[in-house]
């Protein structure tokens, strides 16, 4: 669902910004002891977490899963440069990125790099395969440089709120 006129941080109080910090922390606490820790009712939490997702402070639910546990054991940073920037194959190349299951997140960036890439696969073959599919089938891609993912330090999509 798109999300109506979209809330900037003036339009939350101190409570909407609790209530989100204990959802980036665990989006499974009982709206029952949000309410207890912000000082709500369960009912007045449950409408102000409706309005977050409403308004599209609130994007989605998910849940962080261990890469290695589901068989995708090797995380990849793909730093990628597009041979021309017209509107058409710009969009092109997102709309590739985008489509691409092993492709979790896709930033398209200023500076030397059009594209950094956050790619999870079960394999080098699997990543040489898609290599193929997404950079070497793209005429519209210049040049790109992969970075192996030696440790993964942290994975998070918390974002740092006000206090």
């Amino acid at each position: 669902m798109a999300p109506t006129q979209e809330l900037r941080l003036n339009d939350l109080d101190p409570q909407d910004l609790a209530i989100l910090e204990i959802l980036q922390r665990n989006n499974t606490t009982p709206q029952r002891t949000i309410g207890e820790m912000v000082n709500l009712s369960a009912a007045a939490v449950q409408r102000r977490i409706s309005r977050l997702e409403k308004h599209g402070v609130i994007q989605g639910n998910v849940a962080i899963l261990n890469p290695a546990s589901v068989g995708q054991p090797i995380t990849v940073l793909v730093e990628v440069q597009i041979e021309n920037e017209r509107l058409d194959l710009l969009e092109a190349s997102k709309g590739s990125f985008a489509s691409a299951p092993e492709v979790q997140q896709c930033y398209y960036v200023t500076g030397e790099t059009d594209f950094v890439l956050v790619v999870t696969v079960g394999s080098m073959q699997e990543y040489e395969q898609l290599t193929k599919r997404l950079f070497f089938e793209n005429h519209n891609i210049k040049h790109f440089k992969t970075l192996v993912v030696m440790d993964r330090v942290k994975a998070s999509m918390a974002l740092s709120l006000p206090k």
